[in-house]
């Protein structure tokens, strides 16, 4: 009698593919991870700096008031308010945005003494109204000239730091220049000990 050749696979080359395949996906996913972590400070920084853009810009081309609000650990809420002789009304809220979860408005241990533009001394995660002797307001308000103002007319000058909690360079900063509005972001290096770079 004649035996016909065996066709597929046995038992014992599937173990070894099943276990070459789940290796590789492990070192895969292991590899991954600072990447996924990565992209959640890029997230939040993106959502933190296009949304003070944003509503600058729409400040100058809709000549409006725009006030956003900075709440830690991760909450921008942006109001408009309007304009109204005696008194004008109050702000209304036209958006919140939330940045990732892991990600925080907030300040660590290690950060550079020399605050991005020079607004602070980088211990307060959220200071605005800079240069006014009041420091540390949660809040910048864009008027129709592109300035930044606190809510008594004084040009708000600050900064907003985020970070995730133990991950000293994953930190990020955006600041506000009160007289012409400008804005800038600002990311942690390790340069001689940490300092702020201009992105």
């Amino acid at each position: 009698m004649k035996l016909g050749k065996n066709r597929g696979f046995s038992l014992l080359e599937l173990m070894i593919t099943l276990s070459i395949v789940l290796v590789m996906a492990g070192v895969t996913f292991m590899a991954l991870m600072p990447m996924f972590k990565q992209n959640k400070v890029d997230a939040a920084y993106d959502t933190t700096l296009s949304v003070i853009r944003t509503y600058r810009s729409q400040a100058i081309t809709q000549s409006k008031r725009y006030i956003i609000t900075f709440t830690a650990p991760g909450t921008i809420q942006v109001q408009y308010w309007g304009v109204g002789v005696p008194v004008s009304p109050a702000p209304v809220t036209v958006a919140t945005y939330q940045i990732p979860t892991d990600i925080q408005f907030a300040v660590q241990a290690g950060f550079p003494a020399s605050a991005p533009d020079g607004f602070g001394g980088g211990g307060t995660a959220i200071d605005f109204d800079q240069g006014m002797g009041v420091g540390s307001q949660n809040y910048v308000m864009f008027m129709p000239d592109g300035s930044s103002q606190d809510t008594l007319g004084n040009y708000n000058s600050g900064v907003v730091y985020l970070t995730r909690p133990g991950d000293l360079y994953s930190s990020r900063a955006v600041s506000v220049f009160g007289t012409t509005g400008r804005i800038r972001g600002w990311r942690l290096y390790d340069q001689a000990g940490p300092k702020w770079v201009q992105q």
